[in-house]
This record gives structure tokens, C-alpha cells and sequence, in this order.
């Protein structure tokens, strides 16, 4: 029998369809994986960088609030 376009289409669809679900099964899986070993080996770094003071806070001139605030105005006037 006689191979007709249309199957041959079919198949290339089918074949390019597999490859691609093969591939995106294959990158789900590594990125799942590379994702618990980066959370497995990360979740003591974190405890260690909370124990880091945060820098106090600082007072702001009221001059350069005054300026900030009148930027946001002019900005928001338009």
C-alpha cells in the first residue's frame, strides 16, 4: 500500500510531539531535582544569615522629605 502525505504528516507530528514531551518530562525532572538539593544544602545558610544585625535606622532631613514629596506631586499632576 501506498504512504499517503497525510500519514506521513502523522507520524512526523507524533514523532516531534514525543520528542518534545520526552524532553520537557526530562527538564521537570532535573529542575525538581536540582531544586531539592539547592533547598537541602541552602536551609543552613539561611539560619546563619538571620542571626546578621539590620542597620539601624536613620532620620531623614525634612528638607529632602519636603523635596521627595513635592517630586511625587509634580509627577502625579501630570
Amino acid at each position: 500500500m501506498e504512504v499517503t502525505i497525510i500519514s506521513q504528516g502523522l507520524d512526523l507530528m507524533l514523532y516531534g510531539m514525543g520528542t518534545v514531551f520526552a524532553f520537557l518530562t526530562l527538564l521537570v525532572g532535573i529542575t525538581h531535582a536540582m531544586s531539592a538539593s539547592v533547598n537541602k544544602w541552602a536551609a543552613a545558610d539561611v539560619e546563619t544569615a538571620s542571626d546578621q544585625k539590620s542597620p539601624d535606622v536613620t532620620s531623614v532631613d525634612s528638607s529632602i522629605v519636603t523635596a521627595i514629596q513635592g517630586a511625587l506631586d509634580q509627577h502625579r499632576g501630570r
